[in-house]
């Protein structure tokens, strides 16, 4: 097929991707291996390449493009802001600054009504990191072993995934403690739900006691990345009251699990809890525009009133980002997204239950709303995997990945992350296009299926 019109007449296509691949870094891999799709339109729930050819975008992208491609309501929002006030400095006010923050209130847990925005959820995470330590006057951030909260020094140090292992030793920053997370499945500590009383949480609380000097807990309230892990109704509840006894702050982050995601305008209202910082990106502008945000209690914001606010950046609240998310929160309701993901949540779990009940390859299916993990297991009694995290990092062939390969032959496109996938389509996806997302995968774990071992 004849190559189509790209953005730029004057490079074709295969110049996009060569002088892509030499003149960039790809993030999270070996260069030498990078061969990216050169995406040439998206609209919906699709992406079209510069062959012409369109994949069903099962993920969102990153998890991120909740409204899909193209929403004419928030592509408005950039061009009037660009017309209007494309940049301001953070120490001005702005309409779109005001409109936002009187919008959040709305759909954020009660309680959180002081911000400050950012470019991207790791960002968020280390001004709420900042703020914890100046706040509570400790240092510690205690956070979980399966997490992922970002590239940066801090953030990265707070991760207990394998992208972090590669920088070892600088990559495991001062102040930073992991503990276990909460996996039912497979638990870290050797438990069974409900017997174990949720001892997970306990053994943060036996942390908190012992460590001393803790300002704050880290948690995504549904893991994301690292497995789509989705706590028991008890866990967030005693969380908060392990925190509130010991003086320790609750720092959620709701970077892929915020806006409506899960069923819910943040998956923290699931439990009923709110946290003292929640911090969040992706689908506050829909992706459209890079915007973070860090919100905290107002007793936390009262406390700077007549204390040094230490930290700022040049991007922060810029009104080109801050417009869109105006326009993404808007959209979100007349559409009534967060509602649509809670309805489609049942749908697409009784299709992975089939999906499950079929194939031997999998291990276990969960989440909540449009957020889901299918994980892959070479034996379901035994639920070991058919790959770990250092065969992830050193750069050995996944059998997820070979799976994804496949699906995306198909024209479905789907995030595998080691022994699992993430299934976080656009919102406003219908059934019919869930069926064949479900359908391309059901299609490619045949690969899976001849490698379990009875």
């Amino acid at each position: 097929m004849a190559e189509l019109l790209t953005e730029s007449p004057s490079l074709t296509s295969a110049e996009v991707v060569d002088l892509t691949r030499k003149l960039n870094y790809g993030t999270w891999r070996f260069q030498k291996n990078w061969n990216p799709i050169h995406i040439v339109d998206a609209e919906g729930c699709y992406f079209t390449d510069s062959n012409g050819k369109r994949y069903l975008d099962f993920s969102a992208q990153l998890m991120c493009v909740n409204l899909g491609h193209k929403n004419p309501a928030v592509i408005e929002a950039i061009k009037e802001q660009a017309e209007t006030l494309p940049y301001a400095m953070p120490g001005y006010a702005t309409t779109a600054r005001a409109e936002l923050s009187k919008l959040l209130l709305e759909v954020l847990p009660e309680g959180l009504s002081k911000f400050f925005f950012t470019t991207s959820g790791t960002e968020a995470n280390e001004a709420a990191f900042k703020i914890a330590r100046m706040y509570t006057g400790k240092t510690k951030i205690l956070a979980r072993y399966r997490s992922y909260h970002g590239s940066t020094t801090g953030s990265i140090a707070a991760t207990g995934d394998p992208r972090r292992w590669a920088m070892e030793p600088g990559g495991k920053g001062p102040g930073i403690i992991f503990g276990p997370e909460v996996n039912c499945y497979k638990c870290p500590i050797h438990h069974s739900y409900p017997q174990c009383g949720i001892a997970c949480a306990d053994y943060l609380e036996h942390m908190i006691a012992n460590e001393s000097d803790v300002a704050a807990v880290l948690v995504e309230p549904v893991v994301g990345t690292n497995g789509v892990l989705v706590p028991p109704k008890e866990y967030m509840p005693k969380l908060r009251e392990i925190c509130d006894r010991h003086g320790v702050l609750l720092i959620a982050d709701e970077v892929m699990t915020g806006w409506g995601r899960t069923g819910e305008w943040f998956a923290m209202q699931h439990w009923g809890v709110t946290p003292d910082i929640l911090t969040t990106a992706k689908g506050i502008t829909s992706a459209y525009v890079p915007l973070g945000l860090c919100a905290t209690s107002e007793k936390i914001g009262e406390f700077f009133v007549d204390h040094y606010f230490a930290h700022g950046h040049t991007y922060e609240a810029h009104p080109m980002t801050l417009k869109p998310g105006v326009a993404t929160i808007r959209e979100m309701q007349r559409l009534g997204l967060v509602e649509r993901a809670r309805e489609l949540g049942p749908y697409v779990e009784e299709k992975l239950n089939a999906l499950k009940a079929k194939h031997p390859s999998i291990g276990e299916i969960r989440g909540l709303g449009l957020f889901w993990g299918v994980e892959l297991v070479k034996n379901q009694q035994t639920k070991v995997p058919f790959n770990t995290f250092r065969e992830k990092i050193e750069g050995k062939p996944l059998v997820v990945d070979q799976i994804a390969g496949k699906m995306l032959a198909a024209g479905v496109t789907i995030q595998a992350w080691v022994s699992h996938f993430v299934i976080a389509p656009p919102l406003i996806i219908e059934k019919s296009e869930i069926d064949a997302g479900i359908a391309a995968l059901d299609d490619a774990l045949s690969i899976a299926d001849a490698l379990v071992e009875n």
